[in-house]
């Protein structure tokens, strides 16, 4: 399980690129408040999953299929932004305007919320970890989840602090800067691959 979470959290998605641009130019305080809020996100989704309000994607398919076409189309277009000739990758200086406290933290929870890997990890890949024989289901749904939560809020919080250097690093060597972003697009565009190879067999649930 732990290898499945560092494996989601280390491949680069909406968080990471969101995370690592709001510390690059707002600074390591913005990018942990922005931190805090992507993980509410994942409570949230920890929650509904464990508590059974997921049951309703079962019970209105067209809402997952939705969803993850969705955030297909949304890791594809960021794979196109990091492959295209012109494209930035996701340690890139950006300007951004800054934003109060209170925005980051939203912005950080909605992008969490709105982020495709956090629906899936929890409604397809965590369920795949619990064994009834091992004890509550819901016990076992919350651990692994406080799990899940706890690998990507760690990951997260070392890409943020070190956001800033890695930016300044890859600055001053431009070839790594473009294998790094080429690696990010075909990174971001395996995934949406993936994903896109699962909506079929989904909608025909």
């Amino acid at each position: 399980m732990v290898f499945t979470a560092l494996t989601m959290v280390l491949t680069p998605g909406p968080n990471m690129i969101y995370l690592t641009s709001r510390s690059i130019s707002q600074g390591r305080r913005a990018g942990l408040i922005s931190l805090a809020g992507t993980g509410l996100g994942f409570i949230i989704y920890m929650l509904m999953t464990n508590l059974g309000l997921a049951v309703v994607f079962v019970a209105v398919p067209w809402l997952f299929i939705g969803l993850k076409v969705a955030g297909v189309a949304y890791l594809a277009h960021l794979a196109w932004q990091a492959l295209r000739p012109s494209g930035r990758g996701v340690f890139d200086v950006r300007d951004l305007s800054r934003d109060s406290t209170g925005r980051l933290f939203r912005m950080g929870l909605t992008t969490n919320l709105l982020n495709p890997k956090a629906a899936i990890m929890y409604l397809t890949v965590i369920p795949q970890f619990i064994d009834p024989q091992r004890g509550h289901p819901l016990l076992q749904g919350l651990v692994l989840g406080l799990l899940q939560i706890a690998v990507s809020l760690v990951v997260n919080a070392l890409i943020v602090m070190a956001a800033g250097a890695i930016a300044s690093f890859l600055a001053r060597r431009p070839s790594w800067a473009t294998w790094q972003r080429r690696t990010t697009g075909v990174l971001l565009g395996t995934v949406a691959l993936l994903l896109a190879g699962e909506v079929p067999d989904r909608a025909r649930i």
